[in-house]
């Protein structure tokens, strides 16, 4: 399966392969202190399950004792003989055969919680660690809240699983042969059957009602998800929801979200009673037949009372395990719903892959060359058609044209976020398909248009440039950047916080800490990606000295929006419907008249309007504004 299926729905994942996947988590090759601590508890559950099978014996001896004592007669040669004045002895017994029973399932359990939060935790980190690996079309058709709910109920998946099947199900099936063999040397064959038959009737009676509840369970994991996606996206986006006063809009959608989990829900509880109702009948007319059978056995002389106490204590014996193979089956069941998803992102194959043997990039001088480069995002809409073009060392080219010329395009197949469909793309002479993704990256620094921070504090957002950088190589960066002096004047400093996606801070503030973080990181190639296009023409010219400071000595690859801020540089290509339209200097596209002029007239009319908007409004003149808005 492909990253391009993103869309695709979860595999129907089934409980063998599901245990096949998590194995390696159970059962930890590298780890020998867990493997120790499991075989630990499975020996602690035959020890606690042991005492378990004696609790209905101790009951059984202990009636028979008080039925002697009260004058009563027992069954011939019963192994109670012993007890017989005892009552008192053989109830303490009891007492103390519960009090094993517990103190060894609670100590089994609480040895393998290790076992089982270490596999939550390396499965979860595998399962982040991929989602990383993957390419950034994954990203783009994914909502990022609907992912961290699939890894959250994954992890929670998970840990039912390891739970379930090591914890409860193997206890569960010792316990169920341990009963069943006990009905069979104590009693006779008649008891037998009816619980086997009870038992097949049970399970199949389960495993029906616990498919049909799984579809149910899905439709409100989906309805959860895409709740969940749909709050997240409009607390990221709470200025745009603001602006256009859509508070009621997205309520009533989250809420169109929620009514279909509310509705799933209920039909999840509503099911859950039906196969709870189900199962207690078929024990219960299966327990009565026992009790009636073994009422006619101590009537007839067959057996004591004592035998009739063990037949209710043996029966509600077996009725746990019987509860808990149905418990365990259900929770697996919905573990594996909670998981599926989580593992068809560990199945897709990312788009981008080193190859086999991938060196690291060597780059002496940073020359940069597209040649006859072609790529799509899908096959019918072809986004560049053969481009060509070079940037020399230590040189800036720049990269202009209308909107959806395939600009940033040409900086995401540089990073190697896609894959080019044709051509090649070289640094330095090595096509950049043939190094390792990470030196390639290494290599390169960027400055977006939109600049997203962590939402922690300024010192980490800087630092994030390069790994282990000092406050003092961070300072510095932050000079160079010219956002130093703006820093100190806060109150926290360098520690302050800057909000979720930096909302803190203003659109020039930002994108000082982005031209802060990559002069930290320091790299030999440098992208610009239409990095002032949303700033005031102020900060603009600011945030374009720091660029070009940054810039110098770096071959560098601007993708521009407003052509003003491509005066100086060595070439500018202008891209136009996926092609290289013209190609030269500033004033050599100036005067051959054609699209980049075009282009650049008509920025400047617009530019001339607005300053003349803003003097006309700055000194109150209504009659110029009319006419400049005529």
């Amino acid at each position: 399966m492909t990253e391009t299926s993103a869309s695709s729905p979860a595999r129907e994942a089934s409980l063998i392969s599901t245990l096949r996947t998590l194995w390696p988590f159970f059962w930890p090759h590298d780890r020998p202190d867990l493997q120790r601590t499991i075989a630990l508890s499975l020996a602690l559950i035959l020890v606690a399950k042991g005492f378990t099978i004696l609790m209905p014996f101790t009951f059984k001896w202990a009636t028979d004792a008080l039925v002697a004592a009260s004058g009563g007669s027992i069954k011939a040669g019963s192994t109670v003989t012993w007890l017989i004045g005892a009552p008192v002895l053989a109830t303490i017994l009891y007492g103390l055969t519960r009090v094993f029973m517990v103190v060894f399932t609670q100590a089994r359990e609480g040895l393998f919680a290790k076992v089982a939060m270490n596999a939550v935790r390396r499965l979860a980190l595998r399962t982040f660690e991929h989602m990383h690996r993957l390419s950034l079309r994954f990203h783009l058709e994914r909502k990022t809240g609907g992912l961290t709910r699939v890894l959250e109920r994954g992890r929670n998946g998970i840990e039912e699983m390891t739970r379930m099947t090591l914890m409860t199900l193997i206890p569960t099936i010792v316990e169920f042969a341990l009963v069943i063999a006990v009905f069979a040397f104590e009693f006779d064959w008649r008891y037998v059957v009816i619980v086997i038959v009870m038992i097949v009737i049970y399970l199949w009676f389960t495993v029906k009602a616990t498919v049909w509840r799984m579809a149910i369970r899905r439709t409100m994991n989906e309805s959860d998800t895409d709740a969940n996606a749909k709050a997240v996206d409009s607390l990221l986006n709470f200025e745009t929801v603001k602006y256009f006063g859509a508070e009621a809009r997205e309520t009533a959608r989250y809420d169109k979200s929620l009514a279909t989990y509310e509705k799933a829900s209920i039909k999840t509880y509503t099911s859950l009673a039906v196969l709870n109702t189900g199962q207690a009948i078929i024990f219960t007319i299966a327990l009565t037949l026992c009790m009636a059978i073994s009422a006619a056995d101590v009537i007839s002389g067959k057996n004591s009372v004592g035998h009739f106490v063990m037949i209710n204590a043996l029966m509600i014996q077996l009725y746990q395990p019987l509860n808990f193979m149905g418990m365990v089956y259900r929770e697996i069941k919905q573990a594996i719903v909670d998981i599926e998803k989580m593992f068809d992102i560990l199945t897709r194959e990312a788009e981008v892959e080193d190859k086999s043997g991938a060196a690291a990039l060597a780059v002496p001088a940073g020359h940069i060359r597209f040649e006859d480069v072609t790529f799509h995002y899908v096959p019918e809409r072809p986004i560049l058609k053969g481009v060509s073009f070079e940037v020399p060392p230590g040189e800036t080219v720049a990269i202009v044209g209308p909107s959806g010329a395939g600009k940033s395009t040409l900086s995401r197949l540089l990073f190697r976020f896609y894959d080019i469909t044709g051509g090649k793309i070289t640094i330095d002479g090595q096509d950049i398909r043939d190094v390792t993704q990470a030196s390639l990256r290494a290599a390169i620094g960027i400055v977006p248009q939109d600049t997203v921070l962590f939402n922690d504090t300024i010192l980490y957002n800087i630092g994030y440039g390069k790994d282990g950088a000092d406050e003092v190589k961070i300072a510095e960066a932050a000079g160079m950047a010219q956002i130093d002096p703006f820093i100190r004047q806060l109150p926290e400093g360098y520690q302050a916080q800057v909000g979720e996606r930096g909302l803190k801070l203003s659109g020039g503030e930002k994108q000082r800490v982005a031209i802060a973080r990559t002069i930290l990181k320091g790299p030999p190639i440098l992208v610009l990606d239409e990095a002032t296009s949303a700033l005031d023409s102020y900060t603009e010219k600011e945030i374009q000295d720091a660029l070009e400071r940054v810039s110098r000595g770096r071959s560098t690859l601007v993708i521009a929006h407003r052509l003003s801020t491509v005066i100086n540089a060595n070439r500018i290509i202008v891209l136009d419907k996926g092609v290289i339209a013209e190609s030269g200097t500033f004033n050599e596209l100036l005067a051959k008249g054609g699209l980049f002029a075009g282009m650049w007239n008509k920025q400047r009319e617009a530019d001339l309007a607005r300053e003349t908007l803003l003097k006309a409004e700055k000194a109150e003149e209504p009659s110029l504004r009319q006419k400049i808005e005529i």
